[in-house]
């Protein structure tokens, strides 16, 4: 997925507030792919992570607005584990899930599922689901 950069759809977000939120220096990033290649979902994901790591460092979050990259984060820490810089790239994720769910948009609508699927989960399943997708 490629998107055109130009003023019109790039607004930056503050470096220092995804730092903040996530307790790390996403500048510290020298781009090695580890934590792409450390990642079981990165298949799964829009962008890679090194590619969300590089945007991060940038404060270009409106360029990440449509991909699942971020949700899709098992927060199995395989990449922080790997990353030779030692960032903790899965609180990076985190963070930048919660830029999202601050603004009050939910990324499943738990209202719009058929009670049907609802019931099939496990409840632990859905709590987690819950307080990682939803504002």
């Amino acid at each position: 997925m490629t998107l055109p950069i130009n003023a019109q759809n790039v607004s930056i977000v503050s470096i220092e507030k995804i730092n903040k939120l996530s307790g790390e220096n996403v500048k510290l990033c020298m781009q090695c792919g580890t934590c792409t290649a450390a990642c079981p979902m990165a298949e799964e994901m829009d962008f890679f992570p090194r590619k969300v790591m590089h945007l991060s460092q940038f404060g270009m979050l409106s360029l990440m607005n449509d991909i699942n990259t971020y949700w899709k984060c098992a927060s199995c820490h395989s990449c922080s584990v790997r990353c030779p810089r030692g960032i903790d790239i899965a609180k990076v994720m985190e963070a930048l899930r919660q830029l999202v769910l601050r603004t009050s948009k939910n990324y499943i609508e738990p209202s719009q599922m058929p009670a049907e699927q609802i019931s099939e989960l496990p409840q632990i399943a859905m709590v987690a689901g819950f307080r990682k997708l939803t504002s």
